[in-house]
């Protein structure tokens, strides 16, 4: 008989929750046992991690198990982290990743990849300017939202919302009386809202985190101060001096990180990465199995590249 070969089982990315600067805080991580790496993944907007699993599953995967990963919560942004009524901004969230990774990352001696979806690039950036000495190898921004675009209707119907305290109330409310149905009813309305494609993860973390007031409140209140501060231009100094450490994903079809701004980088930063996903998949790339895995392996080429060649 040929000798048996042994498959090791395939490792899940499991939540936990630590304590940031006195704040409940959710984490879904992956470690490794002798990681070459440590990547940092900072959501969109909702910053839920769970809505990540197939796709930081995906990239551990493909690593074979060298690199650990942790994807880190927005504030009140999930079930587990809500704070007791308070709301916090875009430049609370962004303390609150600099404080996290003071807490956690910062004397491991592992270097660090940082990848950012959506608002979460922006995150991104801005901890390398409140960190300059941090020592990120290589930043990652997925379906990047920058700026304004100011050609986006459903961008302006957003704005509307989240600037109205009538209207976000009225949402949040909305959302919690779904929230308060059986869970087969729920599910079954949040499934045939989203489509037959969004993986039963994500559907189970909009029912279990989005389908609550205080969680809604939240991501309505963080949209409200992003709209606030990404009316103004993108800093193209800083994104010029970082042009060889950064790259840029943007979706065919995408209003929150638009072609044109694209093309707008590439005037200010000609070094950096920039791809055009043209496969189909959508800004909620995370929320189907195919676009989880096709990003996955996106990410896992630039740091392989980029970083570990």
């Amino acid at each position: 008989m040929g000798e048996e070969i042994l498959v090791p089982p395939r490792k899940f990315a499991t939540s936990r929750l630590c304590e940031v600067s006195s704040f409940s805080t959710e984490l879904m991580e992956l470690h490794s046992e002798e990681p070459l790496l440590h990547i940092l993944f900072i959501p969109g907007n909702p910053g839920i991690p769970s809505f990540y699993k197939e796709f930081i599953e995906a990239i551990y995967e493909i690593f074979e198990g060298s690199v650990s990963i942790t994807a880190i919560c927005h504030l009140s942004h999930t079930k587990e982290s809500c704070a007791n009524g308070r709301t916090f901004s875009l430049q609370d969230q962004i303390n609150h990743k600099v404080d996290f990774i003071n807490q956690e990352l910062q004397d491991t001696g592992i270097p660090i990849v940082m990848v950012g979806h959506s608002i979460g690039s922006y995150i991104c950036l801005e901890i390398l300017k409140a960190m300059p000495l941090l020592g990120v190898k290589f930043t990652v921004a997925l379906y990047p939202f920058l700026t304004l675009n100011k050609d986006s209707l459903k961008q302006s119907l957003i704005g509307l919302t989240s600037r109205s305290p009538i209207l976000s109330t009225a949402a949040s409310s909305l959302l919690r009386s779904l929230g308060l149905l059986p869970a087969p009813i729920k599910n079954l309305l949040v499934r045939g809202s989203l489509g037959p494609s969004w993986t039963a993860g994500a559907v189970e973390a909009v029912s279990t985190n989005l389908l609550q007031y205080q969680t809604m409140r939240n991501v309505l209140f963080m949209t409200r101060t992003e709209f606030e501060k990404l009316s103004e231009e993108p800093d193209w100094s800083f994104i010029r001096t970082k042009q060889d450490q950064i790259a840029l994903l943007f979706g065919d079809d995408d209003h929150w990180g638009p072609l044109s701004l694209s093309e707008e980088i590439s005037k200010w930063a000609p070094d950096a990465d920039l791809a055009i996903e043209r496969e189909g998949h959508t800004h909620a790339f995370c929320c189907t199995k195919a676009g989880s895995v096709w990003v996955a392996k996106h990410v896992a080429g630039l740091i392989k590249s980029r970083v570990l060649s």
